[in-house]
């Protein structure tokens, strides 16, 4: 104790300046381990061609980190601009082969690297909008499938401007009683090309609500029909004297913007008996 308290303010600085080199070295070691975690230097990128049955590939970029680096993937449908993105399900392969409802969309791809010391995320450019199977079927200048007026065509090539329309409807049974617990309802969806549709999705709520309940979206069949079936619900009947059921009906082009692309909306009316019985 007495040679250290001669020894004074010289200790003291000895002291110090091994506490100094110290945090110093543990300052270098933290930003080591913070410099081995990955980390993307040039982005991942997609390859391959943007229509229905094409196969894509995530190109993984370019990363930094230490260590061996390991590669996850996530696709995402974004819109036609690259945005309002949303995971894929299941479609975590570093390869994804385009389908139907991706038709009309744009893709991005996630792509993770991963090593001892932690992980690190980039997101690709959008792909070019997905272009739909011609199918033999194809499309003229204004949006309409080849085949001209009274063909059968698919959804998925029908573009705009041409657009869907709800051209037919009918109920069973056809005059809607007081008693009702049930009734069914088809839509017969076409185009402003006059074809018939297949594959468009059909919506239909009565309006106002709470009269029956609301089934899922029925895709229109071979012959361009859809069948949904509604229950009865405590706001049946709307009125005293109700005489019609007022529905709103929706045709849809799967992966579109329900209230844009090529969708359409309608209202029609079924008719009500309330004195008539089932």
């Amino acid at each position: 104790m007495r040679k250290l308290h001669r020894l004074g303010i010289p200790v003291a600085i000895a002291v110090a300046g091994v506490l100094a080199a110290t945090v110093a070295l543990a300052a270098m070691a933290a930003t080591a381990l913070v410099a081995d975690k990955p980390s993307n230097t040039s982005p991942p990128t997609i390859s391959g061609t943007a229509s229905e049955g094409s196969t894509l590939t995530a190109n993984n970029g370019n990363w930094s980190g230490g260590g061996t680096m390991t590669f996850a993937y996530q696709w995402r449908r974004c819109d036609k601009s690259g945005g309002s993105c949303s995971d894929i399900s299941g479609a975590t392969q570093q390869t994804y082969k385009l389908v139907q409802v991706d038709n009309g969309n744009t893709l991005r791809v996630a792509v993770t690297a991963t090593n001892a010391d932690g992980s690190a995320s980039a997101t690709t450019v959008p792909t070019a909008v997905v272009a739909a199977s011609t199918g033999g079927g194809g499309q003229t200048g204004n949006g309409c499938p080849s085949g001209g007026s009274g063909a059968t065509v698919s959804v998925n090539d029908v573009a705009s401007p041409a657009r869907l329309q709800i051209d037919q409807f009918q109920s069973s049974p056809n005059v809607i009683p007081g008693n009702m617990q049930s009734f069914t309802m088809r839509v017969h969806v076409g185009d402003t090309c006059g074809q018939t549709v297949t594959g468009a999705q059909v919506y239909v709520t009565a309006v106002p609500f709470n009269q029956v309940d609301i089934p899922s979206q029925v895709t229109t069949g071979s012959d361009g029909w859809a069948t949904l079936q509604f229950n009865r619900r405590a706001g049946f009947p709307a009125a005293t004297k109700q005489r019609l059921m007022v529905m709103f009906v929706r045709a849809s082009k799967p992966g579109d913007p329900v209230l844009a692309g090529i969708s359409t909306r309608r209202l029609v009316s079924l008719r009500v008996s309330l004195k008539a019985f089932g």
